[in-house]
């Protein structure tokens, strides 16, 4: 017996037409009825001359309104022509082709008896579950659109099924009534000339699945690399959530893990559906998924989100057949110079358990970004290489440290030469756990002036100037230079400045360009020009005008203070030693911080210069600890050392800016001072109370030069038994008062500076959050 094919054979054009007739003359019919009743009536001659001009008034405006709404309106058979697409390409900031979304769409034309039952299954779920039950318009879809329509304005489709294929097929994207009009009734006309298994047909031939491909048997294809008669549940629930977004939640896009999300909820609306058990779902949910490996595409992350932002922006269909012509800031010589240093570091930290690796580099006037690599190999299958780690969520250990001790240099909480209590120390948080800090090495230093508490990132010192700023300050101030990712202070603690809130890599970016510039915020931003085919400019950024024109958000005196510190190498050799990886050849005037967690799930090394900026980060996508040798001297820092170093060589030779030549120091604003300061106190050496004191040069903001003296005399008990201090339940007899000389921290903290005892054995209790009147 031969199989009868069930694909969709084009109704004929007489048949349209001839049901669009029918309807006009229904209309007609309708508003004529009153006036057939009125027909046999007596009428005088000025009464039917009034009358006959209603007449006209009428079915002039009807036929006006008719003929605005209706003319050069396509007809349903056209669902079975095709456009003529137009390729969208992607190139670098020197004409390199990053990326191609080709002309020809991809289309394998599937029939609806031939699928696995779960695929339509699949698509109805998660699209329009009423779907054969309705006429092609949904009450209560339409009801929801009205509603926003009329009392939020913003206008917004109930769309069916039905409704998307001729919204896709037949008519532009735009959002306006007159288009919503045609909808309506292009659908209604639709529905009465075809069955509803042929508009599902229709809809899985035509409907954009992402890239090229159109309709579900090139999807399957493109994804899967097999027949869309062969997919699995599993693969069928990804494909039907695709056409709502296709960009965003592509699985070969800029967020794959949306992919899986949006797979997750069409599994659960089937099994709402009573399409398929809830032991289904979890099967299909947790089966592997093997993709096919995308050709052609460079510089892919990069390229996966600026397709992410031209679809946000002009709509997938002008992406997908447009012709878009879009030219980016990124260089490809950079671009594979970073990718190689990150997988090839990457795997020499194997033995640490280090499974990925990423690296951003910008140009912090312009905020053009340069290079962007979000993992060490897209197509890895030992870490999702397709996860762009810039975008990802972690924690940035020591790393946000800098911008803690600028909010307090700026708020004249503290100085560069403020000491600061390096001792242990416990914090009392009403209703909560005391919360006792530790450095990196488990060691104290006792008093420590600010430069070498940043420099050396010791973590007691930051989590005091955190109690000092308050957690809602900083949380206020992180946000404005760029850090959007801490949302509600409430949902923090003081282990925030030690990297205990989540954060994006590219935002961390952005707020160290606001050091790099001084104080100026200059958003990251990876488009030059985008054109039409024709050549036509749609978009235009002049990034030689854009220079440091963003919003200043830190002082200057502030910026150059910290980045100064940062750029310190003697400050920082008493943790990282001389000759780390954090002094760059040739290049002095880097300034770079590192971060590491405490449980080693991160590791973080950003470091700039008004030229560039570099940011690399170590770990794992799943949050599994590396090993304990991967610290602020390794991890990161070998990749982020050979990547600015290569960048900043092209850039002082005017690469990316003619202005950009030579090394490009901090310029030190007319507001910062500098002084010969005690190396003990961190005050200006006083006569008769520093006099033996070795000085140093630091750099202060114009009028906070500490000139009182901060040290004083105080009588200490000790236990003549221990040599300890005394406590409570010291015995009178074995307690020995002494005069001993001492300094106190912003906190109140004492710290004794001549006292023959371990450091570790000086303590401190503090309530936060601190009060007004608490020193």
């Amino acid at each position: 017996m031969t199989r009868k094919s069930t694909y969709l054979k084009k109704p004929s054009k007489k048949a349209a037409n001839n049901l669009l007739v029918s309807i006009f003359k229904l209309t007609y019919k309708k508003t004529n009825k009153k006036v057939r009743r009125q027909k046999n009536r007596s009428q005088s001659p000025v009464e039917k001359k009034i009358r006959i001009i209603k007449k006209i008034l009428y079915f002039g405006t009807l036929l006006l309104i008719s003929t605005w709404l209706f003319w050069d309106m396509p007809l349903p058979t056209k669902l079975s022509e095709e456009g003529v697409p137009i390729s969208t390409k992607i190139f670098d900031r020197n004409g390199n082709l990053l990326y191609e979304i080709y002309a020809d769409k991809r289309s394998t034309p599937i029939e609806i008896s031939r699928l696995p039952v779960y695929v339509k299954q699949a698509t109805i779920s998660i699209e329009d579950k009423d779907f054969y039950k309705h006429y092609g318009v949904s009450i209560t879809g339409i009801s929801r659109a009205i509603y926003k329509t009329i009392f939020k304005g913003k206008l917004e489709g109930g769309s069916t099924l039905t409704q998307q294929l001729v919204k896709n097929t037949l008519l532009t994207p735009e959002r306006t009534i007159k288009r919503k009009i045609r909808e309506f009734v292009l659908t209604l006309i639709v529905e009465s000339i075809y069955n509803k298994d042929q508009i599902l047909q229709l809809y899985l031939n035509q409907i954009p699945y992402g890239s090229t491909a159109y309709g579900i048997g090139a999807a399957s294809e493109l994804y899967f690399g097999k027949s869309a008669y062969d997919l699995s549940l599993a693969e069928a629930a990804l494909l039907a959530g695709l056409p709502a977004a296709p960009s965003t939640y592509s699985p070969f896009g800029a967020h794959p893990e949306y992919a899986k999300e949006r797979q997750r909820l069409v599994l659960q609306r089937m099994v709402e559906d009573k399409y398929i058990s809830q032991e289904d779902a979890k099967k299909a949910e947790e089966e592997p998924l093997t993709y096919s490996k995308q050709k052609g595409l460079l510089a892919p992350h990069f390229s996966l989100w600026v397709r992410q932002i031209l679809s946000e922006e002009y709509g997938e269909e002008t992406v997908e057949r447009g012709g878009l012509r879009v030219t980016t800031t990124l260089d490809l010589e950079l671009q594979n110079f970073a990718q190689d240093a990150v997988a090839t570091e990457v795997a020499k930290l194997k033995k640490y358990s280090v499974g990925n690796g990423a690296a951003l580099v910008v140009r912090p006037k312009s905020g053009e970004i340069l290079a962007m690599v979000g993992s060490k190999d897209y197509d890895a299958t030992d870490e999702d290489g397709k996860v762009n780690i810039i975008f990802a969520n972690r924690q940035p250990g020591s790393s946000i440290k800098p911008i803690n001790y600028a909010l307090a240099i700026q708020d004249k909480k503290i100085t560069a030469s403020t000491v600061l209590a390096d001792i242990p120390t416990c914090f009392k948080v009403a209703g909560q756990k005391e919360y006792c800090p530790r450095n990196y090495d488990g060691q104290y230093r006792g008093a420590i002036q600010a430069r070498y508490a940043l420099a050396n990132s010791l973590n007691v010192p930051a989590v005091r100037v955190l109690a000092l700023n308050g957690i809602d300050n900083f949380i206020s101030f992180a946000n404005k230079l760029g850090i959007s990712s801490f949302k509600d202070p409430n949902n923090y603690g003081l282990s925030l400045t030690l990297g205990g809130g989540e954060v994006k890599p590219f935002e961390m970016a952005t707020a160290f360009t606001v050091l790099a510039n001084s104080g100026i915020r200059q958003d990251l931003n990876p488009i030059i020009k985008i054109e039409d085919w024709r050549g036509n400019v749609l978009k235009e950024n002049n990034f030689q005008e854009m220079e440091l024109s963003g919003e200043r958000v830190v002082d200057s005196d502030v910026a150059y203070i910290v980045s100064h510190i940062l750029s310190d190498n003697g400050s920082r050799s008493m943790v990282f030693g001389e000759s780390s990886y954090l002094n760059v050849k040739g290049h002095s005037e880097v300034s770079v911080k590192t971060g590491t967690t405490n449980d080693f799930k991160d590791n973080w090394t950003i470091g700039y210069t008004p030229h560039i900026l570099v940011l690399t980060w170590v770990g794992n996508n799943d949050n599994t600890p590396m090993r304990g040798a991967v610290s602020g001297v390794s991890g990161a820092s070998p990749i982020w050392n050979k990547i600015i170093k290569y960048a900043l060589d092209a850039a002082e030779k005017g690469k990316y800016s003619p202005k950009d030549s030579g090394h490009a120091y901090p310029s030190q604003p007319k507001s910062v001072v500098g002084a010969q300061i005690c190396t003990t106190t961190g005050t200006i050496p006083i006569a008769g109370v520093s006099d033996n004191c070795p000085t140093r040069y630091e750099y202060f903001l114009a009028g906070t030069v500490p000139s009182e003296p901060n040290t004083s005399r105080v009588d200490i008990k000790f236990d003549k038994t221990t040599g300890a201090f005394a406590s409570d339940s010291t015995p009178p007899e074995n307690i020995e008062t002494r005069s001993q000389n001492v300094i106190f921290d912003p906190l109140g903290s004492m710290v004794c500076l001549d006292c023959q005892i371990p450091i570790a054995s000086q303590s401190a209790t503090i309530s936060y959050p601190i009060k007004k009147d608490q020193p």
